[in-house]
């Protein structure tokens, strides 16, 4: 069940790239003179395939799909996401910055 929930979750979250990614040059489109729908399509669709090209390569490392490969895949599109590493990397400062207030 666990698959089932996974391609779910990712199905959807690649609608939610769509159009988080194909709202966003409504604007620009109609300045640029290029016509709405053209505009919506080619930005959702260049993030989707930004996004499957994540998970391709992820998954053809070991053949698996872990939670957070999927979402360092969506976290590429999300621009105010954080990865893992970025977590990591925030911990150690907060941890350096602490050991230096001790000294």
């Amino acid at each position: 069940m666990n698959a089932v929930n996974n391609i779910w979750n990712i199905l959807m979250r690649i609608v939610a790239v769509f159009a988080a990614s194909g709202l966003s040059v409504i604007g620009a489109g109609a300045i640029a003179g290029i016509s709405t729908v053209k505009a919506v399509t080619v930005a959702g669709l260049t993030a989707v395939a930004a996004v499957i090209e994540k998970l391709a390569r992820a998954f053809m490392d070991d053949g698996k799909l872990t939670s957070d490969e999927i979402n360092a895949a969506f976290s590429t599109v999300d621009k105010g996401a954080k990865t893992v590493a970025d977590l990591e990397v925030e911990n150690r400062q907060i941890s350096a910055k602490a050991a230096a207030q001790k000294v």
